[in-house]
């Protein structure tokens, strides 16, 4: 099964769980898309897809700037993976695909 799509995701972050849209384009092993939610739109970087798996990077702006790295796994209509947030560490966010 394909991992594109757009997903419904919960990110538990040290403020709380942040709702968000994360919507995934696949181009061979390379994919690009955005997570929008209660802290702006983040575009992705470096996205790379292998089999069922994504890796990528987002530049957070607010609260604080720094460049975050994520790991997904795509499971049927479900996702889930972490976000290494710097100093603030891993943090788990997981969702379903709504489109």
């Amino acid at each position: 099964m394909s991992v594109a799509g757009t997903y419904d995701v919960t990110v538990k972050t040290p403020m709380g769980e942040q709702a968000g849209k994360f919507t995934v384009v696949p181009d061979g092993d390379r994919f690009t898309g955005s997570l929008v939610g209660g802290l702006g739109t983040m575009d992705i970087a470096d996205g790379q897809v292998s089999g069922q798996t994504l890796t990528w990077k987002m530049d957070m702006k607010v609260p604080m700037p720094m460049t975050l790295d994520a790991t997904a796994t795509v499971d049927g209509d479900v996702i889930s993976g972490s976000v290494k947030a710097g100093v603030f560490g891993s943090m788990a966010f997981a969702g379903t695909r709504t489109a």
